[in-house]
């Protein structure tokens, strides 16, 4: 793996475990097995390495995502195995993890691939939504903009509850309650 790739991933998990201000340049130094030259030979700075690591980050959760909601089954089956999936619920989501640093929310650069993230996975989502209801797969008067906006909650508060409580199964029963609530008739 070249340099800049390696300070790439370091600063990704680091954000991910410590945020961004809890994140120096030694420790990604340190992680990534590179010296102080030859970050800043990459890079200008720890905000722009920063970046390059939200960027990616985002858009590794945008590709996994994307994976399971554009996969086959019906609406409710793909927004399932989306919820479903396997994660490292205790250390949190690493991109809404990121909503929580006000470094982060203070710049406009920092923030902005989070923010389309997010978007585009509420959009994704209500689109689905939508196929089901067009399909009659789902409750109607359902309002897809709404509840897709109540599953990136559900997820995002899932992490929070589970890390408050030391334990998964706060995620895992905001889960099943969600899905029960979007369960076409006899799914339930």
């Amino acid at each position: 793996m070249s340099t800049p790739e390696r300070l790439i991933e370091a600063t990704q998990e680091l954000l991910w475990e410590r945020g961004y201000v809890g994140t120096s340049p030694k420790a990604i130094q340190q992680r990534a097995g590179a010296g102080q030259g030859s970050m800043y030979h990459h890079f200008a700075g720890k905000p722009d390495l920063a970046l390059a690591a939200v960027t990616r980050t985002a858009a590794e959760m945008r590709g996994t995502a994307g994976q399971l909601l554009d996969g086959p089954g019906s609406a409710y089956e793909r927004i399932e195995a989306y919820l479903l999936r396997e994660r490292d619920v205790m250390k949190g989501c690493p991109v809404g993890r990121l909503t929580m640093d006000p470094e982060v929310i203070a710049s406009d650069a920092l923030r902005a691939p989070v923010d389309e993230t997010i978007g585009w996975l509420r959009g994704r989502l209500a689109e689905i939504l939508q196929e089901g209801l067009d399909r009659g797969d789902l409750t109607p008067g359902l309002v897809p903009g709404e509840v897709a906006a109540a599953v990136v909650a559900t997820v995002q508060g899932g992490y929070v509850l589970a890390r408050a409580s030391g334990s998964t199964a706060a995620f895992d029963s905001a889960v099943r309650g969600l899905l029960s609530l979007l369960a076409p008739a006899g799914k339930a």
